[in-house]
């Protein structure tokens, strides 16, 4: 890899001779500006406005625009001879959880390479300090006219740096949260969770840039003097949401399908909330007391019957030892005679 920037590390009085890399690189496909009628190339050139002639790069310099609009030449020795620690140096001056970096500040990514057989002992020094501390180091440097912040951490072997936006230079999100009271039910956060386990996890190198490969195809069908292939119709119903319960279940259910899972979705577990939904527990006792009412009437005839049939062996009972008592009487009358 080509380095883009030589220097060292100030970690302390501890210097490391570096270089700098690009650690990532661009894969978007880039078209040239035609003249559609005849394919021309459209070029821009530079012209002074002072002579009205185009001029080559090596007649090209920097300068600061004024407020009133009056030209301020700047030359590089100019910039070459400030006098900031950071023109040549990645200067540490903290380190620091890597949590209390907020990922709006990331910028470009950098890989330091050792600069030489005399840097190996005190980059794998600075390399296992970091690892041991599980912190990260915030950085100075001066790279392609300005002072930058930096973040620098371990990635396998080799330490690299991210690039960081100066705090000031995060704007803040005022007026970008939904201004509307909105209210968001219980039912609508279990979906929701719902969805996002069954979307589940995934393996970032699985992705690839899609729009890409479809360009590519386009160019190479063209070149081959072909017609593209045309782009499938999108799926109805991709407009606006009016029921959003209903669009977390179809949603649910497609990534379960697309997963090769069952797509009917269970009646989900109601979390204990101090609300109570009247309709819905009085639709469940109806329900209830009907199947009550349904399976228990022959039982209740049934009974009707029994007691009866039970009463009238009582009564007979009752019967029975009055006719004896009467017989004895009669009995005892006639003895006595």
């Amino acid at each position: 890899m080509r380095s883009i920037w030589n220097g060292a590390i100030s970690f302390g009085l501890v210097s490391i001779p570096i270089k700098l890399v690009n650690a990532t690189e661009n894969h978007s496909i880039s078209f040239r500006q035609i003249h559609t009628e005849d394919g021309g190339r459209i070029r821009y050139r530079k012209y002074c406005e002072l002579e009205d002639r185009e001029v080559s790069s090596q007649e090209i310099g920097k300068g600061y625009e004024d407020s009133d609009g009056t030209i301020i030449p700047i030359t590089d020795e100019d910039l070459a001879g400030l006098p900031i620690p950071t023109a040549k140096t990645i200067e540490i001056v903290a380190f620091v959880p890597e949590d209390r970096i907020d990922p709006l500040q990331m910028d470009a990514a950098y890989y330091l390479q050792a600069g030489g057989a005399p840097a190996a002992k005190p980059y794998t020094l600075l390399r296992e300090a970091l690892k041991r501390s599980k912190k990260v180091a915030i950085t100075k440097y001066a790279l392609r006219g300005r002072e930058r912040l930096g973040m620098l951490r371990v990635v396998g072997d080799a330490i690299a740096m991210h690039g960081l936006l100066w705090p000031d230079e995060v704007r803040a999100p005022e007026g970008v949260a939904p201004d509307a009271d909105v209210t968001v039910r219980d039912k609508e956060l279990d979906l929701a969770d719902a969805l996002m386990d069954t979307l589940g996890e995934v393996d970032l190198e699985d992705l690839h840039d899609e729009y890409r490969e479809a360009v590519e195809e386009v160019v190479a069908a063209k070149a081959a003097g072909e017609t593209p292939k045309e782009a499938p119709a999108p799926e109805a119903g991709g407009g606006k949401v009016l029921d959003l319960m209903a669009a977390l279940e179809n949603s649910v259910r497609a990534a379960r399908e697309s997963r090769g899972e069952e797509a009917e979705i269970k009646q989900l577990p109601q979390r204990r909330t101090s609300r109570s939904s009247p309709k819905d527990t009085g639709g469940k006792k109806s329900t209830s007391t009907a199947k009550k009412k349904t399976t228990s009437s022959p039982r209740k005839s049934t009974s009707k019957t029994s007691k009866a049939s039970q009463s009238e062996k009582k009564a007979t009972a009752k019967k029975t030892p009055a006719k004896k008592s009467a017989a004895k009487k009669t009995a005892s009358r006639k003895r006595s005679a």
